[in-house]
């Protein structure tokens, strides 16, 4: 598995999807160094919940047999609903804190497309 493009790839789009989003309540041409800066915070928890999760399912699974294209369509789902069900559970705990939906979003949507990333089979 191609894990640290997949890594590479999925901090870059959670930052993105994280300051578009935040950008909307405040943006100034002084932010871009905080905007570089978060590339290392948001680095270390997408590598955490990545390989904390989605990357050792996959590991689990290809290693007793499963494609790859077999665990995305039994795991995925259920992974995807509780993923939602905690990123819709923060948001209204947070009281719609604009960061904070920014976080869950681009949390989200992260690792909904690194499970897509993971599944792909090698082109050869």
């Amino acid at each position: 598995m191609h894990v640290v493009s997949n890594l590479a790839k999925s901090c870059l789009l959670a930052t993105v999807i994280f300051w578009i989003i935040a950008g909307t309540d405040y943006m100034d041409i002084d932010m871009i160094l905080v905007i570089f800066l978060s590339f290392i915070p948001i680095f270390f928890i997408a590598t955490i919940v990545i390989l904390g999760s989605i990357y050792v399912i996959f590991w689990l699974r290809v290693k007793n047999g499963f494609s790859k294209r077999q665990v995305y369509k039994t795991f995925y789902p259920y992974y995807a609903i509780t993923a939602f069900g905690i990123a819709v559970f923060g948001i209204i705990s947070s009281g719609f804190d604009i960061y904070i939906i920014a976080f869950f979003t681009s949390a989200f949507i992260t690792t909904s497309q690194s499970w897509i990333w993971f599944a792909k089979e090698k082109q050869r």
